[in-house]
């Protein structure tokens, strides 16, 4: 396995950022990653992302998700949505709370005869409790256009701080 992810693009957040944009996606590799550690928001706050199209996001309703929702203090739940402008990487994660991470994987986004696919991973502090909770889950971006990038942004405020990076995945 080693050599096998080729970095693409990084964006190392020091001080607030309302979003991050990472780009490179192309035909080069079928499966492209992204790994985002050590979030900090400056409210409490969810993760989202949306598909970039010539390096500009796309706010069309196209966004389908399902993930599951772990908790470590509470029953497990579902989480879910059609038809949104955006998919959601996490559930809402304190904002004094360093470390929130995740991990998602890139399917056909360079594609323009299919629809793009995404994975999502992600462990975070909860904004009540600072209970560990995580999300596990897929979506669908429902429309045939080729994506060059991914853009990242939390629901409300900014980003403190935050390393986020783009992979290839080695054919």
């Amino acid at each position: 396995m080693a050599g096998s992810l080729i970095k693409i693009d990084e964006e190392i957040v020091t001080s607030a950022v309302a979003s991050v944009t990472l780009t490179g996606i192309d035909s080069t590799y079928d499966v492209y990653m992204v790994k985002y550690n050590d979030l900090e928001f400056s409210s409490d706050s969810q993760v989202y992302a949306r598909v970039t199209e010539s390096g500009t996001e796309n706010t069309t309703s196209n966004y389908d998700v399902a993930q599951k929702y772990l908790k470590a203090d509470s029953a497990f739940g579902n989480a879910s949505g059609t038809n949104r402008t955006f998919w959601d990487l996490s559930a809402t994660s304190e904002s004094t709370v360093t470390g929130h991470s995740g991990l998602f994987y890139l399917f056909n986004f360079n594609n323009a005869s299919e629809y793009s696919f995404i994975t999502i991973e992600s462990i975070f502090f909860h904004h009540t409790g600072n209970s560990v909770r995580g999300y596990a889950g897929g979506g669908v971006f429902t429309s045939t256009s080729s994506c060059d990038g991914i853009f990242i942004y939390p629901q409300t405020g900014n980003f403190n701080a935050g390393v986020f990076t783009l992979y290839g995945l080695k054919k």
